[in-house]
């Protein structure tokens, strides 16, 4: 058996709508990890926000992996160690906090199990603390206080701001951050030339698979990247046009079990 890499992102595609993993798509992704074939997490979630779906496919267990952070940190689920990282630079995220308060944004980093901002709490923010279960903390002296690594930071604004947002910074910091916005509202700052495609080379490299023998499915902007680089690129029916267009093959949507037939065709050859 040549063993392959199902590499999956959470949101609109291994949850359905209603944030929860059904139970078709779960048995079947049971079922090719008992066979010997590797699942791996790709999401834009800290890993606090990834645990909870981590221990339910039992990725310690089978020896799955997280991709955390869009790629920034990969963790090895069964020992738990931290298999590689990236880091921002400390002084661009405080000229871009800069921006933010001047801007009347949001800005977000992640300590432990912990959001925390030096901005005003809005609506966003605290969504993405929920969504993660993780507690959200404004600091006041947000600049010296974040004089730790960090793997990315979240801004947050109404769609249109964000925008604009996007593309001034990408005009401010060119290739000194990786800039994209992973849903209208959310623009993510992460270290230069890390994504989801780039954390899944590395992985590759460690467990020794070909490319070839990757599946990366996803639905979103943030996903685009190791949909272009995988052996099979999946969009789901829910995905983005720009998305699809980008895949080499269009499931149903996660409302459908969508990785089902995925993993039939892809992995098991039904």
């Amino acid at each position: 058996m040549e063993k392959k890499i199902l590499a999956l992102d959470i949101d609109g595609t291994l949850t359905n709508s209603k944030k929860e993993i059904t139970a078709n798509t779960l048995d079947k992704i049971m079922e090719i990890q008992e066979q010997g074939h590797i699942v791996a997490i790709a999401s834009g979630r800290p890993l606090p926000g990834i645990r909870k779906i981590a221990d339910l496919l039992k990725l310690n267990q089978y020896g799955g992996y997280v991709l955390a952070f869009n790629g920034g940190r990969i963790v090895d689920y069964k020992t738990g160690n931290v298999i590689y990282q990236a880091v921002l630079d400390n002084q661009v995220v405080k000229e871009i906090y800069d921006y933010a308060v001047d801007e009347n944004a949001g800005m977000v980093t992640y300590e432990g199990d912990v959001v925390i901002t030096g901005t005003r709490i809005d609506a966003y923010m605290a969504m993405e603390a929920r969504l993660n279960h993780m507690e959200i903390r404004r600091i006041d002296n947000f600049k010296e206080y974040i004089d730790f690594p960090l793997n990315k930071c979240l801004m947050t604004a109404e769609e249109k701001k964000a925008a604009q947002m996007e593309e001034e910074l990408k005009g401010i910091y060119g290739n000194k951050v990786n800039i994209f916005r992973s849903e209208p509202f959310f623009v993510e700052i992460m270290p230069p030339e890390v994504h989801k495609a780039s954390s899944l080379e590395k992985l590759l490299g460690i467990v020794d698979v070909p490319v070839e023998n990757l599946i990366a499915c996803g639905d979103g902007y943030n996903d685009l990247t190791m949909i272009a680089y995988a052996g099979v690129g999946v969009a789901m029916g829910n995905a983005q046009q720009s998305v699809k267009a980008h895949a080499d093959y269009v499931t149903l949507s996660n409302d459908e079990d969508g990785l089902v037939p995925v993993i039939n065709k892809f992995i098991l050859d039904k």
